[in-house]
């Protein structure tokens, strides 16, 4: 795997600092756990809305415009729409990595 968000992505999950799926997700962030949010390009406006707006309440950084499936092969998956991760060091290296990959 060439990128190194998404290989980041894979060491975050071994680490048990990524939290995987909807339900998950909203509630770590309900619960003020989470540290930054990763939405696929695929997930619903619906879902984007309601993640975004958790997020801006708790400024929470969102990133997003990754394919599902590419966020999926990173963590051992067919695809996933919403990722968030816990720890705050992983956190900066993520967003650090999305902006060489990504750009913003």
């Amino acid at each position: 795997m060439q990128n190194k968000f998404l290989s980041f992505l894979g060491i975050a999950k071994k680490s048990r600092n990524l939290v995987e799926g909807y339900n998950g997700c909203e509630e770590e962030i309900k619960r003020n756990k989470i540290h930054l949010c990763i939405l696929s390009l695929e997930c619903s406006e619906n879902t984007k809305k309601k993640f975004e707006k958790y997020c801006d309440d708790r400024r929470v950084p969102v990133i997003g415009n990754i394919p599902k499936n590419e966020l999926g092969m990173a963590i051992g998956r067919e695809e996933i729409n919403v990722l968030a991760v816990r720890d705050e060091k992983i956190c900066e290296n993520l967003i650090k990595l999305w902006k060489e990959n990504y750009g913003m």
